[in-house]
């Protein structure tokens, strides 16, 4: 087991809030957020395994990274957290909350569901973007971005990826193990058959633009979840928090301070 995940630290508030991001994300990715609520919370923002400066798996599965953060939970905690996690962060932190409920207070789960997301598949075409670019040839991220402006036009898509870009020197790696999430976006993108029920309060926040949460979702949710409250976000997309970080703020405050 990973005995330490890459991870920041932001505020001094009675609540202990773990924060972890998506696919391709890094736990920085909600330092906006963590600032505006810590006067609340104490938030550690984690790097997945796989993902930012945490160290990587030799394979990937929902619950092998599930167990890496149990486990980092585990060992980093004498109290139950709460939980917040967007995308695949979302997934894994719903593993966690059913499979370890002692390491969860409570649980807030960001546009995503326990179900198989077609929409996982869009990241096929943005990967095998990534993997076309010769990082040997690399002398700037500025020509990085240059270089994938054709295959990924949004710019907005291309630099939260290219966040993952890093040099040392004159040698420019990948953050993340490209290779390996590349691989495995089947996975990442499925939900395998879980039992059980996690009985604590959970707020499932949903991008009222995004096309990951469904009306067919519901029912497998609260079957999980018996104590779920659903808030749309009406003009958020998939990536909630930055689209609309006032309302996100506002709505984690208010889960974090109600009893």
């Amino acid at each position: 087991m990973t005995a330490e995940l890459n991870h920041l630290v932001i505020g001094s508030g009675e609540h202990t809030v773990v924060f972890l991001h998506g696919l391709f994300g890094q736990g920085k990715n909600f330092g906006t957020i963590a600032t505006a609520l810590s006067d609340v919370a104490t938030s550690y923002l984690v790097d997945l395994p796989n993902h930012g400066r945490s160290p990587w798996t030799e394979t990937f599965s929902l619950d092998n990274q599930a167990a890496e953060v149990a486990e980092w939970l585990h060992q980093s905690f004498d109290h139950p957290v709460t939980l917040i996690g967007h995308s695949l962060g979302g997934k894994i932190a719903m593993r966690i909350a059913l499979q370890a409920p002692e390491l969860v207070e409570r649980l807030m789960v960001v546009d995503i569901s326990p179900a198989r997301n077609v929409e996982a598949a869009q990241f096929v075409n943005l990967v095998a973007a990534l993997r076309t670019l010769d990082l040997s040839e690399v002398q700037s991220r500025t020509q990085a971005d240059e270089a994938l402006r054709e295959l990924i036009p949004d710019t907005m898509v291309r630099r939260f990826l290219l966040q993952n870009l890093q040099h040392k020197g004159d040698v420019w790696f990948w953050l993340a193990n490209l290779d390996l999430l590349a691989d495995s976006l089947h996975a990442v993108g499925g939900w395998p058959a879980i039992d059980g029920e996690f009985d604590g309060p959970v707020l499932w926040v949903v991008g009222g633009r995004s096309p990951y949460c469904l009306p067919e979702h519901v029912e497998p949710m609260q079957a999980l979840f018996p104590r779920v409250r659903q808030v749309t976000v009406k003009d958020a997309a998939h990536w909630v928090h930055a689209d609309d970080p006032e309302t996100f703020t506002s709505i984690t405050r208010m889960f974090l301070t109600q009893d």
